[in-house]
C-alpha cells in the first residue's frame, strides 16, 4: 500500500483534521508501543499499520 493511499484511508475514517493528530498521539500496543507515525517512521509497512488501525479502531469492513 502506498503511503498516499494509507493517508487517504486515515482521512476518510478519522476525518482530515483528526487523522494526523491520531497518527501522532495515539500509542498502540499492537504497534509495539508506538504511534502510527512512529511505526511508519520505523519502517513498518503501511498496509500492516492500516490493518492494525482497522482492528483496534473497529474500522468498518467496507473501509478496509
Amino acid at each position: 500500500m502506498r503511503l498516499t493511499v494509507f493517508w487517504q484511508r486515515m482521512a476518510d475514517h478519522f476525518g482530515p483534521g483528526y487523522a494526523g493528530t491520531f497518527a501522532r498521539d495515539h500509542v498502540m500496543a499492537e504497534l509495539g508501543g508506538r504511534t502510527v507515525q512512529e511505526a511508519l517512521d520505523a519502517g513498518w509497512d503501511a498496509k500492516e499499520v492500516w490493518r492494525v488501525v482497522c482492528a483496534v479502531m473497529n474500522v468498518p469492513q467496507e473501509q478496509r
